[in-house]
């Protein structure tokens, strides 16, 4: 099972009462006019939000047009997509966690980065007020070398060799030291995937912040790991 989140900061001061009374009413409505056929209205809404503990869910719901062919003929498709997301606030930092699909199924319109503009401007009118999370290369550094007996898979990304854009270190490559430390003065880490040991379960994090799990888990369970154990990278 691959559940993968991104993790954004906000900004702005979060009052988890105030985020529910700004995002309960959120609707906004297009009438999509087909070539041929009647008008049809597309909805973005926030359902299922509640609070609990500080922690603000919901689910943004989103219809769009997917066009597929039959019999060589372009058909188009009324499609509701729907995305989880989480507001959280850890220590002196507040973050919005969305869950993105594993698969993208054509879907272009409703991935993370959409959520996060549209949160952004429903919440604080200021469409800059959640932004990415940039995660220095050398927490990802520190992450492996604390254990590197942990780690599965390792990306670099800003490579120096000319016509190389990205190193891997995987599988017996990690235990030899000398190509680690190679690649480190050539380029920066921009992918770990490690087991955390003490949940049994194998996880992945980008310089971006998005996070996979690649183990079994409820994604209540992967979301409470962001929080308790991620989100402190992020300090």
């Amino acid at each position: 099972m691959v559940l993968p989140v991104k993790v954004f900061e906000i900004k702005e001061k979060v009052d988890p009462a105030l985020v529910l009374w700004k995002l309960k009413d959120f609707r906004e409505e297009e009438v999509y006019k087909p070539e041929s056929g009647k008008s049809l209205k597309l909805v973005t809404e926030i359902l299922d939000l509640r609070s609990q503990d500080g922690l603000v869910t919901g689910v943004f719901s989103k219809d769009f047009m997917r066009e597929s062919f039959f019999r060589r003929e372009a058909v188009e498709t009324p499609v509701t997509e729907e995305t989880p997301f989480w507001v959280v606030t850890s220590g002196k930092k507040s973050f919005l966690i969305v869950l993105a699909p594993s698969v993208a199924r054509g879907v272009k319109k409703l991935l993370t980065n959409y959520v996060a503009n549209k949160l952004s401007k429903a919440l604080f009118i200021n469409p800059q007020a959640i932004l990415e999370v940039r995660i220095p290369h050398e927490t990802l550094k520190q992450l492996h070398e604390s254990n590197p007996q942990a780690t599965k898979l390792i990306w670099f990304d800003d490579v120096d060799i000319p016509g190389v854009e990205k190193l891997c270190l995987a599988g017996p490559d990690l235990t030899d030291s000398t190509l680690y430390h190679d690649y480190l003065q050539h380029g920066k880490i921009w992918y770990v995937v490690f087991e955390d040991q003490k949940r049994g379960i194998v996880v992945g994090i980008t310089r971006n912040c998005v996070v996979t799990l690649f183990s079994k888990s409820s994604v209540d369970e992967f979301i409470k790991y962001v929080i308790d154990d991620l989100l402190q990278l992020l300090d």
